[in-house]
């Protein structure tokens, strides 16, 4: 850092596709990747660029534990967020199902993070962290055109962890430890109900427990240049649940009573990908500095969760989602331009991990774009306060997809996919 510092007639396998239409796609982050890189600390103000090699707050503790050792006393870090967000669908004229666009899929969110970081040694650090990567929603108006694909979608994560850092030498430190996950999914879709005008509903909804790692090794060749890698392990998620059921018409109420499909049991695996992110940090002078990040995220994973429905005539269905593993890359700069003053200004990218055929209601992701910036200011050695926004626009994720005659064809794009993120922390070195 600076030194300034149909049904009827299709029985069994018509249902799957009902519930396939709600189970083969798992629901995202608020509409646009479930992967956050936003969690309330002062890098929101460089889109993230150089998280893995700033080490500059208690924050590193997570962006790469092994950065603990740049620090010289214990500290503790607190940050705020606010997620606006802007995702209006705009249907296509291939589209078979009658009904609007849904409305604002997404809506206003609060978060929260906690950060600490204590100084057993000058070489040995210890720390832990509270928050979320992973988690956000999307919900739909009531009517809509894409209703028999999914009307809610959420997952709402929160992780818990404990790292610590050994610095080996004057250029190399190394960093890790365990965390939890807590995950809790909930999604639902209508229900055709065939020659009704009023559709049926179904639920499925469930709460786990993952557990994962992370590793992280900072290089520091020279003072003022560093790298860093960080490593988060994948969390496997085993969401089960007997799918709850209401309004359902003739047809569908005869699968339930004689053929018990939506009785049994649905069990769905959900992997959080891992990531590796590869970051650069290089102070130009004693005022300015700049850092990038180079990420990997193995999507090609998450795409294959398992969906077993015990029945006479079905046994296990398990979907392969081909997701693509993907990659993203980040730049920025800080600026001290007065005493205890750092202004921060980044952006980034990551590619879409799926084309249109493969992309849902559920799970509209496609590439993102980041734009932010932050302030920063020193009261003394021991308070910094920051406030930072971000811009993101997650593309157009065009869709089109048919999954048969109860479902329809979905085809349109989003008119509008945008997120606004602000963010308020306090860091205090003890």
């Amino acid at each position: 850092m600076p030194s300034k510092k149909p049904l009827p007639g299709n029985t069994i396998g018509a249902a799957v596709v009902v519930i396939g239409s709600l189970l083969l796609s798992p629901a995202p982050t608020m509409a646009a990747g479930f992967w956050i890189y936003e969690m309330g600390t002062p890098d929101l103000g460089t889109a993230a660029a150089g998280r893995a090699a700033l080490a500059r707050d208690a924050a590193t503790v997570f962006g790469n534990p092994a950065g603990m050792t740049s620090l010289d006393r214990s500290q503790l870090l607190v940050g705020t967020q606010l997620v606006v967000g802007d995702v209006h669908f705009d249907r296509g004229s291939d589209t078979t199902v009658a009904g609007g666009n849904g409305g604002n899929a997404a809506g206003t969110v609060p978060g929260g993070s906690l950060y600490y970081v204590h100084n057993v040694t000058p070489d040995f650090k210890l720390g832990g962290w509270h928050g979320s990567y992973f988690a956000g929603s999307v919900q739909y108006e009531d009517g809509w055109s894409g209703r028999y694909y999914g009307t809610k979608a959420e997952l709402i994560t929160l992780g818990a962890g404990i790292n610590g850092a050994y610095k080996v030498n004057e250029w190399l430190s190394i960093g890790g430890g365990p965390f939890a996950l807590y995950g809790k999914l909930d999604q639902r879709v209508a229900l055709n109900n065939v020659g009704s005008s009023q559709d049926g509903r179904l639920r499925f909804s469930d709460e786990q427990f993952g557990v994962g790692g992370m590793a992280g090794l900072m290089l520091e060749p020279v003072r003022g240049t560093r790298f860093g890698v960080t490593y988060t392990s994948p969390v496997e998620l085993d969401f089960k649940d007997r799918p709850s059921t209401k309004n359902l018409g003739p047809g569908l109420q005869a699968l339930k009573d004689n053929r018990g499909l939506f009785t049994r049991r649905i069990d769905l695996g959900l992997t959080v990908p891992q990531q590796v992110m590869l970051s650069g940090y290089h102070e130009l002078t004693d005022r300015w500095a700049v850092m990038g990040n180079l990420v990997w995220q193995n999507w090609s994973a998450f795409g294959k969760p398992d969906i077993s429905i015990s029945s006479t005539n079905v046994s296990n269905e398990t979907a392969n989602l081909n997701y693509d593993d993907t990659w993203g890359v980040a730049l920025g700069a800080q600026y001290a331009f007065a005493e205890g003053w750092l202004w921060s200004v980044g952006g980034g990218y990551d590619s879409s991990p799926m084309s249109k055929g493969e992309r849902s209601p559920n799970l509209p992701l496609d590439q993102q774009f980041r734009l932010g910036t932050g302030l920063q200011y020193s009261f003394n050695d021991k308070i910094t306060v920051g406030a930072a926004y971000q811009y993101m626009n997650a593309g157009d994720a065009d869709l089109d997809v048919e999954r048969g005659p109860l479902a329809g064809r979905l085809q349109g794009d989003y008119q509008s996919y945008d997120f606004h993120f602000v963010a308020l922390n306090l860091s205090w070195r003890l």
